[in-house]
């Protein structure tokens, strides 16, 4: 991922946290030659030997898993918020941009066994099911139901490279940094909305 040196970021602890709230992430692979992508959840997590690893679950119909016997190296693109930066923001002429976060892992996959994959789901639904009013949990699923775990393979990703952006206007002066914010918030757009946050956070 290109990253002018203003925008990366390499704060291991920040870019965790990114990725533990922004885990739905876009798993990129080559299988018989042509690129292949899927929308799945992706957790960061850590392995018996203290490693962190991401993980996560493809279906068996999914053709993508076929190439990961012949290529074990995969992309997985994590987005957080972003929103258009009007040129009629600053006090001078310029031109329009994007602001967004990003974060872009590279590393080596592999199937995991059933036992595992189940583990994995159950993290997974227990994470997402903290603040339900009648949370589901996988132990609780009938065999007949839990039958479904059969047509899924889980996975691990072993981390070999992590590429983290944070594009907020950084190389705005702290008037036209302010007035950025300002106008985003008044946009009413979520996304506007969080990445001016993200921005205040940052400071100036």
């Amino acid at each position: 991922m290109y990253t002018p040196e203003i925008y990366k970021n390499e704060n291991p602890e920040e870019i965790r946290t990114f990725l533990k709230e922004n885990s739905f992430g876009i798993l990129i692979n080559q299988t018989n030659g042509k690129l292949c992508a899927t929308h799945i959840p992706i957790e960061l997590d850590v392995n018996p030997h203290g490693k962190e690893i991401l993980q996560g679950h493809i279906s068996k119909l999914n053709p993508q898993a076929e190439g990961f016997a012949e290529n074990d190296q995969v992309l997985a693109v994590f987005t957080g918020p972003h929103a258009y930066i009007s040129s009629s923001w600053y006090d001078h002429e310029n031109v329009p941009t994007w602001n967004y976060i990003a974060v872009h892992v590279y590393g080596s996959i592999k199937i995991v066994d059933y036992s595992t994959s189940v583990e994995q789901l159950k993290k997974l639904v227990d994470k997402y099911e903290v603040n339900s009013e009648n949370p589901v949990s996988i132990d609780s699923l009938s065999e007949k139901t839990m039958r479904e775990a059969r047509g899924i393979f889980g996975f691990e990703i072993e981390i070999d490279e992590i590429q983290a952006t944070r594009k907020l206007s950084q190389n705005r002066d702290e008037h036209n940094y302010k007035n950025i914010i300002s106008e985003l918030a008044k946009t009413e757009n979520p996304q506007a909305i969080a990445v001016a946050k993200e921005m205040s956070k940052c400071g100036k």
